[in-house]
């Protein structure tokens, strides 16, 4: 067949960073190969969280819930019971002035962004074509195909603060952050997917500060981060007000396989979301939200995300930045320091090719990982280090972790020779 498919076909079904991302995640889960797999984004199987899960799961399949949740649409903003408890805890945590109507449920995080950053990029009712704004790259693989307008993700690029001879941090550069008419929304991660960058407290409040000002919305994507599942090292505090929006998931939680996401904000950006929801699915799905739900009425997903998920993530990042240093001993390699969520942004200055090519040469050694090169949406020419960086996830065995490090530093060495 001649098939003419639309711009908005074209634009979603040619290659991206984020087909590449998953067609590798679908080839480790179909193959029987040995694959060492520190390129995903799945969160790791811990332990305690898998037990309380399948207990939830168990009262869920023992009461009258299980057939409520599975056998009826919901509405189109989610399930109410989670949405009051979830809007109950964010005040009683932090003190914000929300209800059940300031909360959206949706088909997972990624769709979250999907409808948000459509919401307020492309031309608007004023004929002012906009855009999204990171503040800061690298930024999110996923961020980069999801406007439909072709300009719809504009990005800028960060100062490199060196903190020692080893790391070092992105700090997003306020002096060269031009927003203006065209800037139909911010929009930043915090901890930030790929580096583990955790923008400051200080860094937030200036953001909160320009938006308001702009009066444009402020995206803060918290997939990591406070309150849950909380795989922040450092200590932050959320901002409310009533143009930011804070997108959450239940993924890193341990729970991918739900497509959970929750986008938290004023109640006319919510009843948009709700609308969008409907005509795109009708209703998202109930499940995953009301399977947390008692943790959330009880105030119990706070405690797990801070004493079994954030501790569990910090012993995994020391001991893989002391296998970096053990293997990477002798090389001229950078890491950014790791402010939270589940990757290390290793830096080789010296890499003999790109990282493209050195991913394609990890795989042929069963070994998966990133190349920089797909983390700076929105930027038309990368800098040359986005050519010199891999993403590792530190989410998977120590086993694997170790071994997949010890064959990068193998792969350099070699390039070098």
């Amino acid at each position: 067949m001649n098939l003419r498919f639309s711009e908005f076909g074209q634009r979603l079904t040619g290659p991206t960073g984020t087909r590449s991302l998953m067609d590798d995640l679908g080839e480790v889960m179909a193959s029987s190969r040995e694959w060492r797999n520190l390129g995903g984004g799945n969160p790791a199987a811990i332990k305690p969280m898998e037990d309380v899960f399948s207990e939830l799961l168990d009262t869920m399949r023992k009461t009258a819930d299980f057939t409520s949740v599975a056998g009826n649409y919901d509405s189109p903003q989610g399930a109410l019971p989670f949405r009051k408890a979830l809007a109950k805890l964010l005040k009683q945590r932090f003190g914000w002035p929300i209800t059940e109507r300031n909360v959206v449920v949706t088909a997972g995080g990624q769709m979250s962004f999907f409808l948000l950053f459509n919401l307020f990029a492309g031309r608007g009712a004023d004929g002012v074509e906009r855009a999204v704004h990171l503040p800061i790259t690298p930024e999110y693989i996923g961020y980069a195909d999801l406007c439909l307008a072709p300009q719809g993700v504009v990005a800028h690029l960060p100062r490199v603060e060196y903190l020692d001879e080893v790391f070092f941090k992105y700090r997003i550069d306020f002096d060269a952050l031009a927003l203006g008419e065209q800037a139909g929304a911010v929009c930043v991660s915090r901890p930030t997917n790929p580096t583990g960058n955790v923008i400051t407290d200080s860094e937030l409040a200036a953001l909160v500060e320009r938006t308001r000002a702009l009066e444009v919305p402020l995206i803060v994507d918290n997939a990591y981060g406070v309150p849950f599942p909380q795989i922040v090292f450092d200590d932050v505090e959320p901002l409310w007000e009533a143009h930011v929006v804070y997108c959450l998931s239940l993924s890193k939680l341990g729970l991918p396989g739900l497509r959970s996401g929750i986008v938290i904000a004023n109640e006319e950006i919510c009843d948009a979301l709700t609308s969008m929801n409907a005509i795109c699915y009708l209703a998202p799905s109930a499940f995953g939200v009301s399977l947390v739900t008692p943790l959330v009425e009880s105030g119990r997903i706070l405690e797990l995300s801070q004493q079994v998920i954030a501790p569990f993530y910090r012993q995994k990042v020391a001991q893989t930045i002391q296998w970096c240093h053990k293997y990477f001993k002798g090389l001229n390699y950078r890491i950014h320091q790791p402010g939270g969520a589940i990757f290390l942004w290793l830096w080789f200055p010296e890499l003999s090719c790109s990282s493209r090519e050195l991913y394609e040469r990890l795989k042929a050694k069963d070994v998966i990982v990133l190349s920089g090169e797909y983390f700076f949406p929105g930027i038309d020419e990368p800098p040359d280090y986005a050519h010199q960086c891999l993403r590792i996830s530190y989410a998977q065995s120590g086993e694997a972790v170790e071994y997949g490090i010890q064959r990068i530093a193998e792969e350099i060495r070699q390039l070098a020779a």
